[in-house]
């Protein structure tokens, strides 16, 4: 890939959106754009020898967890046997991690999947679990529609890399954010030609000049798909994020960042290196639940990460207790657990 190659795309792209290309179509094309995209054909691995680590590839707490989450939640439903999917399964730590320790009446019954966009990840993957007997899957609805609308479905660090669209009050309005490319291949933000009327910004309360906040509607948009074939079970989504109340708090300049060799970039950063770095927000939980309830869905409290553990952990008598995650106020309560069910 050139840069000539590469200006002539975002040039293109600029001109078919009408002079401006919207923040998270610029996202969704530095991520995912199967020639120039980060996670297509770029990304280099999670973890050390990777550009960012995830809970999983720093402790084995989360893995041991699910797994015991996986197999009350199993029994509950008396389910023979147990379709479980992970979406976006990174490097497969945390596969393995669950596999490795669900009790062994789980492990027998247990057809476990992952769906996996990123073609460089899914061959890792595959290599990196040859034993554990998991399969690929390509779509969830085929999936779903194949076990009855059965399945245990989990994710860890997903939503945050659904692109998102980026909105600044400015002059008493919301103004959603695009970017312009120059003919010398130049970056610059500019604001769209409305101003956003919406209900949905109220969430935030009090809000100061320049404030910059996400939303992930694309998120929104793939519950949709598949959600109508999702009739029984239970849903686990790990990230990092908060509720609307406290996602922004002293963070007037919004949650968004980029991860490049173990080094967060903010600001004209965001920018740099198209294609070749992880974009990345927080995740708003309140958003989460809203769009749950929509669906008919129900939700359990919010937990922390650490919350989770530390009440999966107890299930288990013999594993050692790690301390990584578990200390209030740390890492472990930055990343929030939501599970949610379908309509009975």
């Amino acid at each position: 890939m050139s840069e000539a190659e590469l200006l002539g795309f975002l040039l293109t792209l600029q001109r078919e959106c009408g002079g401006a290309i919207p923040f998270h179509r610029y996202m969704q094309e530095a991520l995912y754009h199967p020639k120039y995209g980060y996670y297509a054909a770029h990304i280099r691995d999670v973890g050390a020898v990777g550009d960012f680590s995830t809970a999983a590839t720093l402790d084995q707490g989360l893995g041991v967890a699910i797994a015991a989450w996986i197999s009350q939640r199993a029994k509950e439903l008396q389910w023979r046997r147990i379709p479980v999917i992970e979406i976006g399964a990174g490097s497969g730590t945390l596969a393995r991690s669950v596999l490795r320790n669900l009790d062994w009446k789980t492990r027998l019954g247990i057809n476990y999947m992952i769906q996996e966009t990123s073609p460089v990840l899914r061959r890792r993957q595959e290599k990196f679990l040859s034993w554990e007997g998991v399969r690929w899957i390509s779509s969830l609805e085929e999936e779903l529609a194949r076990s009855r609308g059965k399945a245990l479905i989990f994710s860890n660090e997903l939503v945050d890399a659904f692109p998102c669209r980026l909105f600044q009050y400015q002059s008493s309005n919301w103004n959603e954010l695009g970017v312009k490319i120059s003919l010398e291949g130049s970056l610059s933000e500019t604001f769209l030609a409305h101003p956003a009327d919406n209900a949905w910004f109220e969430q935030f309360g009090t809000i100061l000049e320049g404030q910059r906040v996400e939303r992930l509607e694309s998120f929104r948009e793939w519950l949709h798909v598949w959600s109508g074939y999702w009739k029984e079970g239970a849903i686990l989504t790990i990230d990092y994020g908060e509720t609307a109340e406290q996602l922004y708090r002293c963070r007037k300049g919004g949650s968004l960042r980029a991860y490049w060799r173990h080094q967060r970039f903010t600001g004209k950063d965001l920018y740099a290196r198209f294609g070749k770095q992880d974009l990345t927000s927080d995740v708003n939980f309140s958003d989460l639940i809203t769009w749950g309830v929509e669906l008919g869905w129900s939700h359990a409290p919010l937990l922390t990460q650490r919350e989770f553990v530390q009440k999966w952990l107890s299930e288990t008598k013999h594993h050692p207790r790690s301390d990584r995650f578990s200390t209030p106020g740390e890492a472990g309560d930055a990343f929030k657990v939501l599970e949610q069910r379908p309509a009975d």
